[in-house]
């Protein structure tokens, strides 16, 4: 089974995602913001990451940047999913090393093809 990391500081949107992902046969791991997301990755590396871009502590830009240089932080495919909705923003987290890029609100729909598009089904 391959393994989710759901990076949100909304319980709300981790519940969500976790819903959608564990009817895709993801096992669901979450964090509440990217030092909490770095610590899990340190600890064993998911197979993919549905990550947020504005949350406290470290922000998932932040934290992808970070990701990328962590030994084997180059395997998880990155789906930001973020209200972010301008494309130089898109075009940054996408340059930083994102696969793809979700915009919030989002739907089981949308997941599937986000998901399907980096490679993860």
């Amino acid at each position: 089974m391959k393994t989710c990391l759901v990076v949100d500081d909304s319980r709300v949107v981790r519940k969500v995602a976790r819903r959608i992902l564990e009817s895709l046969d993801f096992e669901i791991i979450e964090a509440v913001d990217g030092a909490d997301a770095l610590t899990v990755c340190r600890g064993a590396m998911p197979d993919a990451v549905l990550l947020d871009w504005h949350m406290p502590m470290m922000d998932g830009l932040e934290f992808l940047k970070r990701l990328r240089q962590e030994p084997g932080g180059d395997e998880p495919a990155v789906v930001f999913c973020s209200a972010e909705n301008k494309a130089a923003r898109i075009r940054e987290a996408l340059d930083a090393g994102a696969d793809e890029y979700i915009m919030k609100p989002f739907d089981g729909e949308i997941v599937v093809a986000k998901f399907g598009e980096a490679g993860l089904l």
